[in-house]
């Protein structure tokens, strides 16, 4: 050995090094017990709300699971999430001040866009584009926005958010975070969810907050509330002292002042003991009383059928609406619509229609012809 190191030995250092250099360093900063478990039940309620506009909008059952909180770095999600991805930017501009980012897989974004288009969530080929990030932006949007209004009603205060932003991000092994959130420069609070829509997607989805904002999102939730209680409550009023009052008859000769007091008549001992049996009454004011009068019941005639109060709303107009059928449309194909469009009801022809007052279903019947107009006989009364 001459001490000389060759070439493959210089570069099999210089690669254990440059992979050492990005390992990603584990979080140290962490949230107490009770900040992670307020933060897991409003990631929870927000998501719940928002599963269920997802769902109206796609048409399909879409289902959110739990959340898991965790902390996590951007190069840790880097090196276990898939590639590319799409972050969504949230920004909460009214009650709470403050940002996360959603991420999604790619092959998620492709199912929800060709669903919301009219399709049947298969069309998935291709790289993503404009279209893909703005269904997806619209998409949040809407869910978002009905997970500030779950937020409100916790809060009790008005949550709005910013209209949300999307973009494809290629997570490499260290990626530009300045170019998407700054606050991913920092370690993260990390809510997983796993997200089922049909049988089309079964994907886990997360959302990032900084540990700032999942603070003031805690101190908003419990804190605020915590504080309001403590304020409620009055303190205890101090327990009052005995006071010792002089006796008016300390010092007086007790054998004089009996003879200074006029003799009282005596009780006859029979009438002191009957006295004593006798409970003290006060004197009853003038008051008319009677016995109480009931209307008898009539066995043989129904409450509904009588008709004693029933005239006072005799007059009050109703909304009589005969409802032909119905059909689900995509909004591409409700865009399609033109004069001579045919749209094919749910119901078959001969089937009774449903007759609705004021929006309840109240019988059924056919349709007929009187003179020039339509009109309807009723065929059956709902109860």
């Amino acid at each position: 050995m001459d001490g000389m190191l060759s070439q493959e030995e210089i570069d099999a250092l210089t690669g254990a090094a440059g992979a050492a250099t990005t390992t990603a360093a584990p979080t140290t900063m962490t949230l107490t017990d009770a900040e992670r478990d307020a933060v897991g039940e409003i990631a929870n309620i927000n998501m719940g709300t928002a599963a269920t506009t997802l769902s109206t909008l796609l048409n399909n059952k879409v289902t959110i699971t739990t959340p898991k909180v965790s902390y996590v770095t951007i190069n840790e999600i880097s090196a276990q999430y898939d590639k590319p991805c799409v972050f969504i930017h949230i920004s909460y501009i009214d009650g709470i001040s403050g940002n996360n980012v959603l991420i999604l897989k790619e092959h998620d974004v492709k199912v929800i866009t060709d669903l919301m288009m009219g399709g049947d969530g298969s069309n998935t080929e291709g790289e993503l584009t404009e279209l893909h990030l703005s269904a997806i932006s619209e998409a949040m949007n809407q869910m978002m926005g009905s997970a500030a209004t779950s937020l409100s009603s916790m809060l009790d205060k008005k949550v709005d958010i910013s209209p949300p932003t999307a973009s494809v991000v290629d997570l490499n092994d260290s990626i530009d975070d300045v170019t998407v959130s700054s606050f991913l420069a920092d370690e993260l609070v990390q809510v997983s969810f796993t997200m089922q829509i049909g049988d089309l997607v079964d994907s886990q989805i997360m959302q990032l907050y900084p540990f700032d904002f999942a603070r003031d999102l805690y101190q908003k939730f419990i804190g605020d509330a915590g504080l309001g209680q403590e304020e409620a409550q009055p303190e205890p009023a101090p327990a009052a002292q005995p006071q010792s009052t002089p006796d008016p008859m300390a010092g007086v000769n007790m054998n004089s002042a009996a003879q200074a007091m006029p003799q009282q008549p005596q009780m006859q001992p029979d009438m002191a003991q009957q006295v004593m049996q006798q409970p003290y009454m006060m004197p009853a004011p003038n008051v008319n009383v009677q016995p109480a009068q009931f209307q008898p019941f009539n066995a043989g005639v129904s409450p509904l059928m009588q008709q004693e109060n029933i005239d006072l709303i005799m007059d009050v107009p109703l909304e009589v609406t005969v409802e032909l059928g119905r059909s689900n449309k995509s909004i591409k194909e409700i865009l399609d619509f033109s004069p001579g469009t045919i749209i094919e009801l749910n119901k078959l022809a001969g089937e009774p229609v449903d007759v609705l007052v004021n929006g309840k279903f109240v019988a059924k019947g056919e349709v007929v012809v009187i003179e020039e107009n339509f009109g309807i006989r009723i065929t059956e009364i709902t109860k």
